[in-house]
């Protein structure tokens, strides 16, 4: 890994839990051939909304509060913002019960999917990784909180 590694920062678990939700989110691809299929051991749509904001209160508040802990910067905080905002405006009309097609069908999914792409990128870059590496599952995904 180039860059800075993730566990220099204090809340660096909690930076990986909401990167691997966007990376899922953000990826067209890997929905269409885990999410739609449910495809084991990658969680689904809710799993990955629960991620983003379970530790993070990020339905509750900006990511602004986090700056300098779980995100680096202002940018990141902001890419963030947009993007929770418009996975939870999904949530709330298909409700957090629904099947993961309801969220890949709905007509504002695309939009939600573009801003998780943008935080996504900007989070991997600077954590000196390739966001265009398939998402990781969520049993490497725990390995590696572990480990990291």
């Amino acid at each position: 890994m180039g860059g800075m590694p993730l566990n220099d920062m204090p809340w660096w678990r909690w930076r990986s839990n909401v990167r691997s939700a966007l990376h899922m989110i953000s990826d067209p691809v890997f929905q269409m051939e885990v999410w739609r299929t449910g495809r084991e051991g990658y969680g689904d749509v809710t799993d990955a909304v629960y991620r983003l904001v379970e530790d993070t209160w990020l339905d509750n508040w900006s990511a602004e509060k986090y700056v300098g802990t779980i995100f680096r910067d202002a940018q990141e905080a902001a890419l963030v913002d947009v993007a929770v905002l418009r996975v939870l405006k999904i949530l709330h009309q298909v409700g957090a019960d629904a099947p993961a097609v309801a969220y890949l069908d709905h007509s504002a999914w695309p939009e939600a999917v573009h801003a998780a792409r943008e935080a996504h990128v900007r989070l991997a870059s600077a954590d000196g990784e390739d966001p265009d590496v398939p998402p990781r599952s969520l049993e490497v995904l725990a390995i590696y909180n572990r480990t990291a």
